[in-house]
């Protein structure tokens, strides 16, 4: 009898600790505040950041388009880039009341990039010229390896396509 309640109190509570410890980790994954440049991968150097930095906080004022910018070096506990951007695009606007016009998203160690909420500046840009401005300014830099130089490029031109 007693291996049966067991059983059964398994059974009963377990679900509810997968979903409780989901729901932890993914907040807890998070940075618990976030710039307009976020180097976390350490690719850059701190005067290259600060300027970076500046520089997107002026062009909001102008543009009103709030543009950020994330390194990292691991997207665990997901696999694919895209679904790690798109998190942390819902955990910044929900728990960090964090509104991103764009999302930018960089990993040097997985050599990847990602761009997310580019439908709040579609009447203004279509995805094709996003995904042009990032093969044509920003991935040649990346391949040379000057992260700055591409993000550089890429915010620029993506600047002028939003004013």
């Amino acid at each position: 009898m007693k291996k049966i309640l067991f059983l059964f109190a398994i059974v009963l509570f377990l679900p509810n600790h997968f979903y409780a410890q989901t729901a932890a980790d993914a907040s807890a994954m998070f940075a618990k505040s976030y710039d307009y440049m976020n180097d976390f991968e350490k690719i850059l150097t701190s005067s290259q950041v600060k300027t970076l930095n500046d520089f997107l906080k002026s062009s909001e004022t102008k543009t009103t388009s709030k543009i950020l910018i994330v390194t990292t070096s691991s997207i665990a506990p997901y696999t694919d880039l895209s679904d790690y951007s798109l998190a942390l695009d819902k955990y910044m606007l929900s728990q960090l009341k964090i509104d991103t016009s764009i999302l930018i998203v960089i990993s040097k160690q997985l050599r990847q990039i990602q761009v997310q909420g580019v439908e709040k500046v579609r009447s203004k840009m279509s995805d094709q010229e996003l995904k042009d401005i990032i093969t044509t300014y920003v991935v040649p830099e990346l391949k040379k390896g000057d992260y700055y130089k591409g993000l550089e490029l890429g915010v620029k031109q993506l600047l002028k396509k939003i004013e």
